[in-house]
């Protein structure tokens, strides 16, 4: 199973970057992702994501997380979309 972290803080009041927490929280939980790290942190620090993966049905460098959309918008995921050969086709 992968591991997610998050950090949720206020602009001003965290005495460590959330670049360094973020990474200490994924280094804790390295056994649960063995083939990926990943982290995003927001440009003014006040929130952050880390990713551990373990790769089962996608093993491409395109799984990788977090994931963007290239709008701005991130996402850290942890399960497997069962039907997604029929949403592809679906989404196009």
């Amino acid at each position: 199973m992968c591991g997610i972290a998050g950090i949720l803080g206020i602009s001003g009041q965290l005495n460590h970057s959330l670049s360094n927490r973020i990474k200490a929280m994924n280094t804790l939980q390295r056994h649960r992702g063995p083939d990926g790290m990943g982290k995003w942190v927001h440009e003014d620090e006040t929130v952050a994501f880390g990713h551990l993966r373990l790769s089962i049905i996608d093993l491409s460098p395109e799984a990788a997380q977090p994931m963007t959309d290239g709008k701005g918008n991130w996402i850290v995921y942890n399960g497997e979309i069962y039907n997604y050969r029929e949403l592809r086709k679906e989404l196009g």
